[in-house]
């Protein structure tokens, strides 16, 4: 096995500071001399020099040199979770500063699962899962601009939104708010719009990208210049381009809006997948493939001219697909393979070699998937820049894994957070399928991480596109609420053959209200004087408005709740009334006794 890259560079460099060392005047030091490790200027250069040895001359100077990471203890992981065995190349998890959620092993059809982020430790067997979907889960997305709408895409060649409540799931959740068809075969891959609300994209195996409008739940653009299976999608900072990689080992940079290739050229050489990114504002990608000779590769292209990559450099050896998770506020892009126990991370800067290695994180565990939590989510107090939630591919745990910046000052460090995206929308979708770009909109890490998610805005005719299906729900339970008086009697009682007038009606009516309130004397009007509405009492405030204090609920965990509040009452009653009925049993008993007690001394 060829030696790892990195550590190639790392033994050059140390043979450049000791060749600058045995050249120094001071022979005897065992220093050197710092200014020998200062890159000098062009033109002091010799000519039988190589700009090899300028570039690795001493030690380069990063505030990020030394990131490290730390995984949080057992009792703050994730357990017993039957993580997706599916070989298919994504994540399988995504996070938000709200949720983690996570695509689950199912013996038919897909789920996956939802958890807040603070119910850590060991999971329930039986807990709730989101289960709609008639096939594998291949990959799942939060909203940006909403932490509780989910966007998933399965085998069953669909994609479908979910509303997940606050507090999560209590029960199953089999309904969701969109269903988009139009892909033929599955949805392999899903990305949302950074900067346009309810944008969505859609990459299947058809070898077509469907651009969503959720808001109205119709396809507004299909991009076909594909030949073969699309490996991934990535979006610039604006949205205005899209970068893709394909089986037909190629690069592609996308208008996505008019489904134009601006710029297309040959990719890593290999035959698994490959993965890209863009890098900022720098108008450059960066893929991750294999080689013709299958060793892993990162290389870094410009966007406007894919003919050759500006760099391109050796990982290691390894068969898992890396995966890049580029950060745009700190500008270090993280490299991850599948199958790997370790995470690798560089800064990119603007000069050749353009990206630096910094360190890697190092696990005997190795990972089955990753996700990685937005900016506005990461503890400031503790320095941390990043963080992912790690799928261990033996056990079923989800592992959250910190990367921090060691600084000795507990206050906010301005220069490690930047503002960040926030979680509103720049665009609206039709300004944005309009022409318009914008860039993000920003928030401060120090005063805006608390900002509220942003409600979706829908046009009045396409509102029920974004509603729940059981939404009728709320008016069935306000219907069950109501309190009812049962009548007994036969039909032919109180429902009379022959009227002649309506003075005998009326009398009619009469009789029956005096006949039933004159028979109050069985248990079930007992218990009813007891728990029920007395004639003559104010109307009782049905239990929905005593929990909204309106006439219907604003979200579907209220109505759970008064779900629950109900049937609690109702085994309070069940238990009430199987003891009026022991102590019924328990007093006839007792006056069969006295009176059989009567009867002898009579009889003596």
């Amino acid at each position: 096995m060829p030696p790892v890259k990195d550590e190639t560079i790392r033994e050059a460099n140390c043979l450049d500071i000791i060749n600058i060392s045995e050249k120094s005047p001071a022979k005897n030091s065992a220093l050197v001399d710092v200014r020998a490790c200062n890159k000098p200027a062009a033109k002091s250069i010799p000519n039988n020099q190589t700009t090899r040895m300028v570039w690795f001359r001493g030690v380069r100077s990063s505030k990020f040199r030394h990131v490290y990471g730390v995984s949080f203890k057992r009792e703050r992981c994730y357990d017993n979770i039957k993580i997706t065995r599916n070989a298919h190349d994504s994540n399988f998890c995504a996070v938000n500063p709200k949720f983690v959620a996570i695509v689950t092993e199912v013996a038919g059809g897909g789920a996956f699962l939802v958890l807040p982020l603070d119910h850590t430790g060991r999971l329930d067997f039986n807990a709730s899962r989101v289960t709609g979907h008639k096939g594998p889960v291949l990959d799942i997305k939060w909203n940006p601009f909403n932490d509780n709408i989910i966007a998933s895409c399965s085998d069953d060649c669909t994609v479908k939104l979910w509303h997940i409540p606050d507090g999560g799931l209590s029960m199953h959740l089999t309904d969701w708010l969109v269903e988009l068809h139009g892909h033929k075969r599955r949805v392999a891959y899903i990305e949302w719009h950074p900067t346009a609300e309810n944008i969505l994209l859609s990459a299947g195996f058809d070898y077509l990208i469907f651009v969503w409008d959720v808001g109205k739940g119709e396809a507004v653009k299909v991009i076909d210049c594909h030949s073969d299976v699309i490996y991934c999608m990535s979006f610039n900072r604006d949205g205005s381009l899209l970068a893709t990689t394909c089986k037909d080992k190629k690069l592609r940079v996308i208008e996505p809006r008019r489904g134009i290739v601006l710029s297309e050229g040959p990719c890593h050489l290999g035959t698994k997948a490959s993965k890209c990114t863009f890098l900022g504002s720098q108008a450059k990608v960066l893929t991750t493939g294999f080689s013709r000779y299958s060793d892993r590769q990162y290389a870094v292209w410009d966007q406007h001219d894919l003919s050759k990559p500006l760099v391109c450099e050796t990982i290691d050896s390894s068969s898992g697909v890396v995966f890049p998770y580029y950060d745009y506020d700190t500008n270090m892009v993280y490299l991850a393979g599948k199958g790997d126990g370790n995470i690798r991370y560089y800064e990119v800067v603007d000069e050749p070699p353009y990206v630096h290695f910094l360190n890697q994180f190092l696990s005997g565990n190795p990972q089955r998937g990753l996700g990685f939590m937005p900016k506005r989510g990461v503890n400031t107090a503790a320095c941390e820049v990043f963080r992912f939630y790690k799928l261990h591919t033996s056990r079923g745990l989800c592992e959250p894994i910190s990367m921090i910046v060691p600084r000795k000052s507990d206050c906010f460090q301005e220069d490690l957070y930047p503002d960040t995206a926030a979680p509103l929308p720049a665009l609206s979708a039709k300004d944005w399928l309009s022409g318009m770009n914008a860039s993000p909109l920003l928030i401060s890490m120090k005063t805006g991480v608390t900002i509220s998610t942003h409600k979706p805005r829908t046009s009045s005719k396409e509102a029920p596109a974004l509603q729940p299906q059981d939404a009728n729900n709320r008016k069935k339970f306000a219907f069950l609420s109501r309190e009812t008086t049962p009548d007994y009697r036969p039909l032919g009682t109180w429902q009379p053959e022959n009227h002649t007038n309506d003075n005998d009606a009326n009398q009619t009516i009469m009789e029956k209200s005096q006949k039933t309130n004159a028979n109050q004397n069985t248990k079930f009007h007992q218990l009813q004087r007891m728990f029920g509405k007395q004639t003559g009492d104010a109307e009782p405030v049905p239990l929905y408005k005593q929990i909204n204090q309106g006439d219907v609920f604003s979200t579907e965990h209220e109505l759970r709740l008064a779900f629950n509040r109900q049937g609690e009452e109702l085994r309070i009653v069940k238990r009430q009334l199987q003891n009026s009925q022991q102590r019924v049993r328990e007093l006839e008993q007792h006056v069969a006794a006295l009176q059989a007690r009567l009867q002898r001394e009579e009889s003596n």
